[in-house]
Order: structure tokens, then C-alpha cells, then sequence
């Protein structure tokens, strides 16, 4: 399996120049070997492959001074970028999707350059880095595996060595509890066996902070140093939001994998679902798609299983005896005049999500299994079963 550490580096000014110097050579590099496809296509009517790329970079390097001054895998990766740039491209074509064609990189606009093998050594003293020197590094856990990749990385004033490792996962025993999760926007997650996880709404918390950057940051002259300050502290607070997000989602789902071995979710069409603007903010608060990242990964790490199901009818029908009982969003509690069942319709969502996984219809046991563990349900319902 691979997996990514991502480390805080802590470049003294000099270094942070080279770095700096660094990325936006590669920036160059990458905007050039862009116009050099495009102007060959043009005048012949066929592509530049990679390898003729690398031809020409080696003859450009005999001229051209700066390029002996980084190192020659980093910028190999760079022509693999713009290679990865045109494939995605075809592949987008090809696929009947708005194709976007790869775009120039503007200044600012290219924030990490690889090392794809070697040109990098953790050591006792730092992190050594071919052509920029051993930089502070901050290891808060030994990376385990075989170190593959490194990518240095430029988040606003930070910089992050980001190692790619190959590893062999622990085995451990696999919970035998299973669970069904239903999202929403009011609280986070409901699972079928009553938790609720609430929602942070961190993005709705730092709005009226983030409104009063973004208008000082529209009201400074455009290129000026003062502009320039304000984007800084802009995207400082939107960078704190996406970390409060990355943290939560990370705890919630290192919780869920270490207590269930089965975890049942929907099958939500989120880019869909983010296009209905009453709800896109909120949507894009909660973060669904992210957290349901984290969980798949987790939980292929430990062994255990996230299966998704298709989402129809979960909030409508009762997960009790199974009949349609339609209701409007702002209806929060879900009645069954059938079975007299009344419990909160996200909970009677997350019951149906589990019920209509492979480990809701494996058999009777398991249906009756599900309903039970769930202690909101109404114990005359309870009886009818």
C-alpha cells in the first residue's frame, strides 16, 4: 500500500530564497515545455512526447546556467507534470466532460517540485535536499516503509516535505460490529446505532472573519504591497478552516474504523448536490466527500469493509416495517402511522442505509439485529417485528 507522511519544515532565510528561486524555475520550465507542445502541434500536426522533451532539456542545460543549479530528477518531473497535464486532458475529451486545456502557470501558481528517487536523505542533523542544503525538519513520527517520492511543498509562508512510502499494513483483529452512517448538514453523521456527531460548521463560525478580510484585501490597489499582505492573511484563515476540517474528519473517521469492522454510507452524488445553491455552502462545510475519503482509506488500511448503497427512499421509507412514509425536509421527526414507530427521521435513515447494505439483507438476523441495537425505537414497533 502507499501512504503519505507530510512533515513542517523549517528553512532558515537564506534556504526559503532557494526554495523560492526554485519553484519558480520549475514554474518556467513547465510553462515552457507547455508552449513547446502546443507550438508543435501546430506547425506539424503531431505531439511532443515526453522523451523528445527530455531531449531537448538535456541540450538546453549546456545553455541555459540555472538548470545545472536543481536537480536533474526534479526537474524530469516537471515534464511528467505536463505529460499527467495533457493525458488528463485527452482523458477528459475522450470521456465527453469539459475538457480544459492545460493552462500556463502564473507566478504564485506552482507550489511544489518532486523528487521522485533520490536528491533527499532524512538525517541525524536535518533534512539534507540536493542543491538547497540540510534543512530543520520536524519529525513528529518515523515514516514506515520504503520511501519512495519526496515533494516539497508551499502552503502561503510554510513549507512541508511530503514523503510517499510503500508499506505493508499491521494486521490487526477486525471489529465484528456493523453500522449504517447517514450524513446531513444539521448534525454531521447519525449512525444506526443512535450516536450522533455533531457538526462543527467551521467555515459558518469564521464567515463574518473571512468577510471582513475579503473586503480589505478587494479595497487595496491591485499589485501593491498592502495587496499583497491582505491575500496573506485571507488565505491564512481559509487555510485554518481546512485544517479544523482535515483534523475532524481525520478523529471521526479513525473512530469509526477502530469501532466497526462493516460501515455502511450512501452513494451520494455530491457534485450534483453542491449545485442546488440553498445548499452548496453547507454541503461544502461539512465536507462529506473528504471525510468519506478518509474512512475508504482507513478502513482498507485496517481490514474492514465501507460499502456504499444506493441512497433512494432511505429518509422516506420506515426501517422498521419497511412502508413509504413521504415528508418534507423541515419534518425532522419520522412517524409511521403503520407501525407506530417515531424516532428522528436521520437516525430511520441510518437504520435503512444499514438495512439495504449486504449486512442489512443477509438474513432476518441481521435486519432484526439492527433495529434493536438502535434504543430510540419504539417498543411497540419493537414488538411488532
Amino acid at each position: 500500500m502507499i501512504k503519505t507522511y507530510k512533515y513542517r519544515l523549517y528553512p532558515t532565510k537564506k534556504q526559503i530564497q532557494k526554495l523560492d528561486w526554485t519553484l519558480d524555475k520549475c514554474r518556467i520550465l513547465y510553462n515552457s515545455c507547455l508552449l513547446d507542445k502546443k507550438n508543435r502541434y501546430e506547425q506539424t500536426g503531431k505531439g511532443l512526447s515526453r522523451i523528445g522533451q527530455q531531449k531537448i532539456l538535456t541540450a538546453d542545460k549546456e545553455r541555459i546556467e540555472f538548470l545545472n543549479d536543481i536537480h536533474s530528477q526534479v526537474l524530469q518531473n516537471v515534464l511528467f507534470r505536463v505529460e499527467r497535464a495533457f493525458q488528463n486532458f485527452f482523458r477528459r475529451v475522450k470521456a465527453g466532460e469539459k475538457a480544459g486545456y492545460p493552462r500556463f502557470k502564473g507566478e504564485g501558481r506552482y507550489d511544489s517540485f518532486t523528487y521522485p528517487q533520490s536528491g533527499f536523505e532524512i538525517a541525524d542533523n536535518g533534512f539534507k535536499l540536493s542543491k538547497i542544503g540540510t534543512v530543520k525538519i520536524k519529525l513528529h513520527r518515523q515514516p514506515e516503509g520504503n520511501i519512495k517520492t519526496c515533494t516539497i511543498k508551499k502552503e502561503i509562508d510554510k513549507w512541508y516535505a511530503c514523503f510517499s512510502v510503500e508499506y505493508e499494513p499491521i494486521k490487526k483483529p477486525i471489529p465484528t460490529k456493523s453500522i449504517g452512517i447517514d450524513m446531513g448538514i444539521k448534525s454531521f453523521a447519525v449512525l444506526s446505532d443512535g450516536e450522533v456527531i455533531e457538526n462543527p460548521k467551521y467555515l459558518r463560525k469564521a464567515e463574518k472573519k473571512l468577510i471582513s478580510k475579503q473586503r480589505r484585501h478587494s479595497k487595496k490597489k491591485k499589485g501593491s504591497h498592502n495587496r499583497k499582505k491582505a491575500r496573506i492573511k485571507l488565505a491564512k484563515l481559509h487555510c485554518k478552516v481546512r485544517n479544523q476540517r482535515y483534523d475532524f474528519h481525520h478523529k471521526i473517521s479513525r473512530k469509526i474504523v477502530d469501532t466497526y469492522g462493516y460501515i455502511a454510507v450512501e452513494d451520494l452524488n455530491i457534485k450534483g448536490m453542491v449545485k442546488t445553491h440553498h445548499l452548496a455552502k453547507s454541503i461544502s462545510d461539512a465536507g462529506w466527500g473528504q471525510f468519506l475519503n478518509y474512512l475508504t482509506y482507513k478502513a482498507e488500511e485496517a481490514g474492514c469493509k465501507v460499502e456504499k448503497v444506493f441512497p433512494y427512499y432511505t429518509s422516506i421509507n420506515c426501517s422498521v416495517c419497511g412502508n413509504s412514509v413521504p415528508k418534507t425536509l423541515a419534518q425532522r421527526i419520522h412517524r409511521c402511522p403503520f407501525c407506530n414507530t417515531a424516532i428522528d427521521r436521520d437516525l430511520n435513515a441510518a437504520q435503512n442505509i444499514l438495512l439495504k447494505s449486504t449486512a442489512g439483507t443477509a438474513g432476518s438476523n441481521a435486519w432484526g439485529e439492527a433495529v434493536y441495537q438502535c434504543p430510540s425505537l419504539n417498543q411497540e414497533a419493537l414488538s411488532n417485528l
